[in-house]
């Protein structure tokens, strides 16, 4: 135990600094941030636990390699701004990632303070840092040489951010093409103001643009151009990240039932729309008092949470168990504590509806877990005679998006995997020269790390791509 002066008074090691978060009573009447952050004191009382190992495991287990330990150090000697700079050398997007990248699978994972103890709050400490740079400085940058070649990038979702980044600070004139008129892709129109707040989306970006980004809205990928417009504008490689936008379905009887959602044209209404704001903004969501979400992911646990924020009894219905589902376990806490309930071992079979149209209800069949696989994965399968009938006034369905099938318009010889996603080399490059592709469009729905990580890679992947194209020519 250590004394400590300014707001908490001691400190244990082996656990972490509690966080502020809104009380669940209050949270589910507005989409205001939930976690509130941690003041300085708490910031460096957290950042003493860490014991600053010299392999630094953590930074093995994030995608980007931040320099986990220096920029805690920097935190527990309260250099706040030295710490925001220290990150900012691997990753763009602290703000965002300390808010929704899953550290407890990645960093805090690999935490050695975790072997005995919970690990540090790795998450937390970075959020922290952005933040405090946020509201307290200018963010400036020193744009390198320009080196006379252009990069065009499809999508501005993390893996096209965390590539333009990258490449800016190489001298690149980089340009990002975004199908809507907000940028940020998923971060904006996929994941809940009260998860990630659309400032703190928007400042990011806006520090991309001090760095010399040039961005397009409202510019799609095999509609309103395509990959001769760009070679015609002078680009000399095209990025493709334009991510996993297409919502995949159930494919069973009465799925076109009103009253139906997919997840992605729920939050996409509610985030990029406004829905929440009706009437203010002109995009209603109608939901009644029951409220049936399908699947057992952070799309699901959003969407039901937003659902909650509306009005409704929400209820997630998932195949397996609570412990099987993929969300992070902070979400399934969140959404539990606002009263969201969870039945498990169940799979839909068919949506019913009345007389106009309206789906009123669903069949479900009850599941059971098989004994784990060498692997340790347990199987399910359905139990006979077990069917009933879940009675709601809306279903969401929250199983997953797959690659956007666009791209493959805007260029016809594209090779693709079975699945529809982008085929790449161990450069990330596509069967068609210079046109690289990486994030969700490559490996599906995934983190937003693991986009960012792709993306730093492309922009090597380009870089070096160029260099000996040039050298080549010379």
């Amino acid at each position: 135990m250590q004394n400590w002066i300014g707001g908490v008074e001691k400190l244990d090691v082996l656990k972490r600094v509690p966080i502020k978060e809104q009380e669940p009573i209050e949270r589910i009447h507005n989409f205001d941030e939930v976690c509130l952050g941690y003041t300085p004191d708490e910031a460096a009382m957290e950042a003493q636990r860490c014991l600053e190992c010299k392999n630094a495991p953590c930074v093995k287990g994030c995608p980007v390699e931040v320099k986990i330990p220096e920029f805690i150090r920097l935190i527990k000697e309260k250099k706040f701004k030295e710490s925001y700079l220290k990150i900012l050398e691997t990753n763009l997007l602290p703000a965002i990632c300390g808010r929704v990248c899953p550290q407890e699978t990645q960093c805090e994972q690999n935490c050695v303070r975790g072997i005995k103890g919970e690990p540090i709050a790795i998450g937390k400490l970075e959020r922290f840092a952005a933040d405090w740079f946020r509201q307290n400085c200018e963010f400036e940058f020193s744009k390198p040489q320009p080196n006379g070649r252009k990069v065009a990038i499809i999508g501005s979702g993390p893996a096209g951010l965390s590539c333009a980044s990258s490449l800016a600070k190489m001298g690149y004139e980089v340009t990002i093409f975004e199908a809507f008129h907000k940028l940020g892709g998923v971060l904006y129109y996929g994941i809940p103001e009260f998860r990630l707040p659309k400032e703190v989306v928007e400042w990011e970006i806006e520090n991309l643009k001090k760095m010399g980004v040039e961005f397009r809205t409202n510019m799609i990928f095999g509609k309103t151009f395509d990959l001769e417009d760009l070679k015609q504008e002078g680009f000399d490689a095209v990025f493709i990240s334009s991510g996993a936008g297409l919502p995949n379905f159930l494919n069973i009887e009465g799925e076109l039932l009103n009253g139906i959602y997919s997840a992605n044209e729920f939050l996409t209404r509610i985030n990029l729309m406004k829905a929440y704001k009706f009437p203010e903004y002109d995009t209603p969501i109608k939901l009644g008092k029951k409220v049936g979400v399908i699947g057992g992911g952070n799309v699901a646990m959003d969407a039901a949470r937003v659902a909650r924020r509306l009005g409704s009894d929400v209820y997630i219905l998932y195949r397996r168990t609570e412990a099987e589902m993929p969300a992070r376990k902070e979400e399934i806490l969140h959404a539990k504590e606002e009263g969201i309930k969870i039945v498990e071992l169940v799979s839909p079979v068919r949506f019913i509806g009345d007389e106009s149209g309206h789906v009123r209800a669903l069949e479900l069949v009850k599941m059971k877990l098989s004994d784990p696989d060498s692997s340790g994965r347990r199987s399910v399968k359905p139990v006979d005679g077990s069917n009933f009938v879940f009675e709601a006034d809306n279903f969401i369905v929250a199983i997953g998006q797959s690659p956007n099938p666009l791209v493959k318009k805007a260029i016809p010889d594209l090779e693709l995997n079975p699945n529809g996603s982008i085929k790449v080399d161990e450069n990330l490059m596509t069967n068609i020269e210079g046109v690289f592709a990486g994030g969700d469009i490559v490996t599906g729905a995934a983190t937003v790390i693991l986009a960012m990580g792709m993306g730093k890679k492309a922009a090597e992947s380009i870089d070096r791509y160029l260099n000996a194209k040039m050298n080549s020519e010379s």
